[in-house]
């Protein structure tokens, strides 16, 4: 037995018959409580006290022409040549094994459901309509085969009940590359040993398992792999998942209680196709239908999201408003009155909003009854006609059916694009549409295929003023970047390449590392999550190359991926910024040049990587000594001269190898900064600055001749604009620290900074309007150096 103790239950079974001699007039009352006992005995222990009757074995598992008779079955849309070629097989009077060979999410399991569905139609040939397809749960074999040869003596009961129905049984076995792993012990035999006599003597197997699998286990054994047919099925093409879907819809219509759309599962064929790169169609298009199924039905039962955000800004503002109330001072009434003002306003806005969820719920969950009464008529419909009632099945066809069909409600015929709407009355909707699909693809890679919003296009046009914002004087490079940007957010892009790719060119500190973070916060509101940034100089020597896909088999961290794909993988749709690509080793170029043109990449363990949502960017210092020579610019406008270009480009074209070149979308030189840009860019760091003092309520104004000053001591012909920052870090930011650890600037002052006597001074400060009974508070200065950070209270 499997278990090590013997207990109570057993001992008495097994002493049964010396206690009827004991006791010869209870037994009755013994045999009763004996019954008891066998009964709970655990099965999976492997008690078998009496040996199982004929054909026991086969009751464990699924037969898949009962469920296809009782309509449980999906039906098969397409695959009528495999469906065909799997019945020729199975038709052979000698090794009439077919093996269904393909990759995950194809649809091998439905073949032999169509199989199923096909032999209770009989829709198959004569030999062939009675038998039955078996479905056999290999776990379920092993499961309690803890014991040396308990596994072997499962498998051969099971064998011999397949036997024993006289060919009347098609075994099918999912994944079967794993029987030919079952069983393997040191003085044993595997169950694909077991299993070469019963495919001699006639049993009829279909398998199903993937090319690599079945190269590991079957193909590596020629007098089993012999005795297998295989069946190649591949991923079927996009109009093909579309007609799955189509035939699927009724399904998970009556599953979830909601419509789908047609348009929904056209744009589900298509995303799936276009942005899920890692998975096979239909597995991953129905994935997304039963996925934007499910969130309708979840949005109809429960709280939307926009009524849960309501109820959590209305419990903050409701603590703030209590905590505000204590306060006597100008500033905490103002924020008082407003806090009020805001909250009436969210109060109103839910429970409109709660009266129109719950309608629509109400009518949701009827919609569903009909639909769930109306799939059950058509079933009953199908079995009437089958065993040839003909009275009820006219009943059904001509009354039953045409009732329920009227109840549905109405389809108003309305283009799906007029009836979806905008804003927190998106959720009123009773149907999965094209939107729903784009929200799933989104939240589940990443990429914003969404249909973009009115303030989203508002924001795209205007893209170019909100990154002038950021990078200064570089207007022609803006305009590109913002271009290739619309055209991917219209669906116009190339659909096997990067959205766009650029080279920046130019000296140090002129915006080039600075215009990919505006970038990535442009698109994310985050520049960390939006960015990815590698370093090229990590990369100088040849065999550090291998990082950016991951090491070889065999070395070192082959197992980690690298550290280009797997940011990738985990960010589909970001910002690549490959900075000073110059000082990598020669053979890069090899790694991009296949992401450049294909938009893909292969990682060292044989997976493609997507890059066909990114951005690359591609940095180069390379003829910065030409453009940083004053003959290489217009003095007044900053632009670069046609014969410095043409000098760069000379020397471009004898670093990197044409092939490189010719791939890029468009290579830019970013423009010298003239003093006019270096006084925007002084304006910019120091409304960050202004930025920072907003919580505490301070000013800050600065003189033209500061501004000046300030300008033309971080600027440099060598850094660029570089030292800008650190320019206003030490001479404002830090004198302004100084200024509020003394106390000589308080909570609501001006602080005015001037040039005194050729040196920056931040002073002058005009005291604050005086509060009412406001006691004195805290100030915290987070004060920034070469050192590091310290935050004061005083």
């Amino acid at each position: 037995m499997a278990t090590r103790l013997l207990s109570s239950r057993v001992l008495y079974l097994c002493t049964a018959r010396v206690t009827r001699r004991l006791v010869p007039r209870g037994g009755v009352v013994q045999r009763g409580f004996a019954a008891r006992q066998y009964a709970t005995l655990p099965k999976q222990q492997g008690f078998s006290l009496a040996p199982q009757g004929k054909g026991e074995a086969l009751r464990e598992y699924v037969h898949l022409t009962a469920l296809a008779r009782q309509g449980k079955l999906d039906p098969t849309i397409g695959r009528d040549e495999e469906i065909r070629r799997t019945i020729q097989i199975l038709s052979r009077r000698t090794k009439s094994n077919p093996v269904l060979i393909g990759p995950p999410g194809v649809g091998k399991t439905a073949i032999l459901e169509g199989l199923a569905s096909r032999i209770v139609s009989k829709e198959v040939p004569e030999s062939l309509q009675d038998k039955r397809v078996l479905s056999i749960d290999l776990s379920s074999i092993l499961a309690g085969s803890g014991v040396r040869g308990q596994f072997e003596e499962k498998f051969k009961a099971l064998l011999r009940d397949i036997e024993d129905e006289a060919g009347k049984i098609i075994c099918f076995i999912d994944e079967i590359h794993t029987l030919f792993q079952l069983g393997k012990a040191e003085g044993s035999i595997d169950a694909g040993q077991m299993i070469k006599p019963a495919l001699a003597r006639g049993l009829q197997l279909v398998g199903a398992t993937t090319p690599d699998e079945y190269r590991k286990t079957i193909g590596k054994d020629a007098a089993l792999e012999r005795r297998f047919q295989p069946i190649q099925i591949t991923e079927p093409t996009v109009s093909s998942t579309i007609s799955i879907l189509r035939g699927l819809k009724p399904r998970y219509e009556v599953h979830h209680g909601v419509e789908i759309s047609d348009a929904a599962l056209v744009t589900a064929a298509l995303y799936g196709a276009r942005y899920i790169s890692d998975r096979y169609l239909p597995d991953k298009a129905i994935d997304l239908v039963d996925e934007a199924a499910s969130a309708l039905r979840l949005a109809q039962e429960s709280k939307p999201d926009e009524l849960e955000q309501l109820d959590r800004d209305i419990v903050t503002l409701q603590i703030e408003l209590e905590s505000l109330k204590k306060e006597t001072d100008v500033f905490s009434v103002e924020r008082r009155d407003k806090v009020q003002s805001e909250l009436d306003s969210k109060r109103k806005e839910a429970e409109e909003l709660t009266k129109i969820w719950k309608a629509a719920g109400a009518r949701l969950e009827k919609t569903k009854d009909i639909k769930k009464k109306l799939e059950d008529a058509k079933y009953q419909l199908e079995v009437a006609q089958r065993q040839g009632q003909y009275e009820v099945a006219s009943r059904l066809r001509y009354a039953t059916i045409p009732e329920l069909e009227r109840q549905l409600p109405k389809d108003n015929g309305t283009d799906e694009a007029t009836t979806e709407q905008e804003g927190p009355l998106a959720m009123l909707h009773e149907r999965v549409t094209s939107s729903d699909i784009s929200r799933v693809v989104a939240k589940a890679t990443g990429i914003p295929v969404t249909n973009l919003l009115k303030g989203e296009r508002e924001k795209l046009v205007h893209m170019e003023d909100a990154l002038k914002q950021r990078v200064v004087g570089q207007d022609r490079v803006v305009q590109a970047i913002s271009d290739a940007v619309r055209i991917s957010r219209a669906g116009l892009q190339a659909p096997n390449r990067p959205v766009a790719s650029f080279l920046f060119m130019g000296p140090t500190g002129v915006g080039k590392t600075e215009l990919c973070k505006a970038l990535a916060a442009f698109l994310y509101n985050d520049e960390q999550r939006g960015l990815i940034t590698i370093n090229m100089s990590e990369y100088h020597d040849r065999h550090t190359i291998s990082r950016l896909i991951g090491a070889a088999p065999g070395y070192v961290g082959f197992e980690e991926g690298g550290q280009l794909t797997e940011a990738v993988r985990r960010k589909p749709y970001a910002v690549i910024l490959l900075d000073e690509l110059e000082k990598a080793h020669k053979d890069v170029s090899l790694i991009l040049l296949q992401l450049l043109d294909e938009g893909t990449l292969t990682d060292s363990q044989g997976r493609k990587v997507d890059f066909k949502n990114t951005i690359i960017c591609l940095t180069s210092n390379i003829g910065s000594d030409i453009l940083s020579h004053h003959t290489a610019t217009d003095p007044t406008t900053g632009t670069i001269t046609k014969e410095a270009k043409d000098e760069v480009m000379d020397r471009l074209s004898e670093s990197f190898p044409p092939e490189l070149l010719n791939r890029l979308d468009s290579i830019q030189i970013f423009n010298k900064l003239t003093k006019e840009k270096i006084m925007e860019i002084v304006e910019l760091r120091l409304e960050d600055v202004r930025e920072r003092l907003k919580s505490k309520r301070i000013k800050l104004e600065v003189t033209s001749q500061a501004k000046t000053k300030l300008a033309e001591s971080g600027y440099s012909e060598v850094y660029g604009a570089r030292s800008i920052a650190r320019i206003v870090r030490t001479d404002v930011l830090f004198p302004l620290a100084q200024s509020l650890l003394r106390g000589t600037v308080r909570d609501g002052d001006v602080v005015k900074v001037h040039v005194q006597e050729g040196r920056i001074v931040v002073g002058d400060c005009h005291p604050p309007e005086p509060a009412i009974g406001n006691p004195a508070k805290e100030v915290e200065v987070e004060v920034e150096g070469e050192e590091g950070s310290a935050e004061v209270k005083i």
